[in-house]
C-alpha cells in the first residue's frame, strides 16, 4: 500500500510512523486508519523492525476525527441498523468491516495484535482518536506543550478505538469514567499524573527520548522474546485465573529456553553481550498464536 496519510520509515530496526496532515493538525481520516492497519501489520510481519514510535507531523499529534468531511464523518453507512448479533456473526466480513465497525478500533487492535513494541511520542495536541489510539501503544511519552483529551461525550458520542477497554486498565476505572465524563482537555502534566504517559519530555528533546528507549529495546532484548512478553501481558492479563497465564508462560519458558535463553545464559555466565539470533516473527514458537 501506498501510504498519503503517514510516513513509513525504518532506521536500523526502529521503525517510524508519523501522522502526516500537518495542514489537518494529523486529524484523522478513514485513509488513515486504513494505511495505519496496514502500516501494522507491515510491521509486524517484518523481521527487519523491532521497536516502533508513532508521532505527528508539525504542532499536532491528532486533532482527532476529521468533521469536514461529506457524509457520515465516521465513514459509516448510515442506511444500516446492525444488531450484536451482526458484530458477532459478521465481524470480519469486508462489506460490515467497512460499514459498520469503529476505524478507530480496527487500528488499535492491529497495534494491540503487533509483535513489536510500540511507543507514542506525542508532540501536540492529542483529541479524540488521536488521544484512544495511544492507549494501545505500550509506552507513551508526551512533550510538555501537548495537550490530550477524551472529549466523546462532549460531542454527543461515546469513546471508540476499544478504549473503553485499554483507558480503565491503564489509569483505573474512577480516572478513566472521571475523564471520558468530563471531556475536559488535560495537559501534560495532567496526564502523566493520572498514570496515563511515563514521562513529559521537553519539545527537542521528544523524539530523542523515544528513540533512545527505542534502540534500547531494539539493540538489547531478544525479538522474540520481546514478542511474546508484548501479547502474553495483554493477553493474560485479561484472563480470570493465574493458572491460564500459567499455561503460556509454560510453553513461552520451555521454547525459549532451547533458543535465545540459551545464549542469554550463557552470556551472562560468560560475563558478555547476548547475541540473540532469532527474529519475530519468523522465529516465534509453533504455538503462536496461543489464542486462536
Amino acid at each position: 500500500m501506498a501510504y498519503s496519510t503517514i510516513n513509513y520509515a525504518l532506521d536500523n530496526h526502529v521503525l517510524t510512523i508519523t501522522l502526516n496532515r500537518p495542514e489537518q493538525m494529523n486529524a484523522f481520516t478513514v485513509t488513515m486508519a486504513d494505511e495505519l492497519v496496514d502500516a501494522f501489520k507491515r510491521a509486524s510481519a517484518d523481521d527487519e523492525v523491532r521497536a516502533v514510535v508513532v508521532t505527528g507531523a508539525g504542532k499536532a499529534f491528532c486533532a482527532g476525527m476529521d468533521l469536514s468531511v461529506d457524509g457520515n464523518v465516521f465513514g459509516l453507512d448510515e442506511t444500516l441498523r446492525p444488531t450484536m448479533e451482526d458484530m458477532e456473526n459478521r465481524f470480519d466480513d469486508p462489506d460490515f468491516v467497512s460499514a459498520v465497525r469503529d476505524t478507530g478500533g480496527l487500528v488499535t487492535l492491529a497495534i494491540y495484535d503487533c509483535t513489536k513494541p510500540v511507543i507514542g511520542a506525542i508532540n501536540g495536541a492529542a483529541v479524540g482518536i488521536g488521544a484512544t489510539m495511544t492507549l494501545a501503544m505500550d509506552i507513551r511519552l508526551m512533550s510538555e506543550k501537548a495537550r490530550i483529551g477524551f472529549v466523546f461525550n462532549k460531542i454527543g458520542i461515546t469513546p471508540e478505538a476499544c478504549s473503553t477497554w485499554f483507558l480503565p486498565r491503564i489509569v483505573g476505572i474512577s480516572k478513566a469514567l472521571e475523564w471520558t465524563y468530563s471531556a475536559e482537555i488535560l495537559s501534560a502534566e495532567q496526564a502523566c499524573e493520572g498514570g496515563l504517559v511515563k514521562e513529559v519530555v521537553s519539545a527537542d528533546q521528544l523524539l530523542d527520548k523515544a528513540y533512545a528507549m527505542a534502540r534500547h529495546i531494539a539493540d538489547n532484548a531478544s525479538p522474540v522474546a520481546i514478542a511474546m512478553t508484548r501479547q502474553m501481558m495483554y493477553r493474560n492479563a485479561a484472563m480470570p485465573h493465574p493458572r491460564d497465564a500459567h499455561k503460556v508462560d509454560s510453553l513461552a519458558i520451555f521454547y525459549q529456553s532451547l533458543a535465545d535463553g540459551r545464549e542469554g545464559v550463557n552470556s551472562f555466565l560468560e560475563k558478555r553481550a547476548p547475541q540473540f539470533r532469532q527474529t519475530a516473527p519468523k522465529d516465534l514458537p509453533d504455538f503462536y498464536p496461543w489464542w486462536d
